[in-house]
């Protein structure tokens, strides 16, 4: 076993509590399910939010689906001009196999974010 990180994104189509909550769990679901891992197998998460998204922290996503022991943060992207808006992004460390191969998940309009992650998509 050895520790991973990898990276997520999801777009957000509304700034409420329920789209928020909604992308996240999307979000969480597929790291999950793509990487094979569960809450036990997670050390942290970093939940990062575009300026244009306050109704609603991730992190009550992430403890709806069994993250209670996990630290979370919640945090505010840099706010760059021209960046994409209504995003939220995660960065997850969690410990897996050595041979794991770690898959990054950027849904809906966060995928225009990496394009140049082919398992990504």
């Amino acid at each position: 076993m050895r520790l991973f990180a990898l990276r997520g994104a999801s777009s957000v189509d509304q700034n409420t509590a329920p789209a928020i909550l909604g992308a996240t769990e999307w979000l969480m679901r597929e790291i999950m399910k793509r990487n094979q891992i569960g809450p036990d197998d997670v050390v942290s998460c970093i939940f990062t939010l575009t300026e244009d998204l306050d109704a609603e922290f991730p992190a009550v996503a992430a403890r709806n689906l069994g993250f209670g022991k996990v630290p979370l943060l919640c945090s505010r992207e840099i706010p760059v001009p021209g960046a994409l808006p209504s995003i939220i992004r995660v960065l997850i460390h969690y410990h897996a196999d050595d041979a794991h191969e770690a898959r990054h998940v950027y849904l809906g309009a966060a995928r225009a974010l990496r394009l140049d992650l082919e398992g990504a998509q």
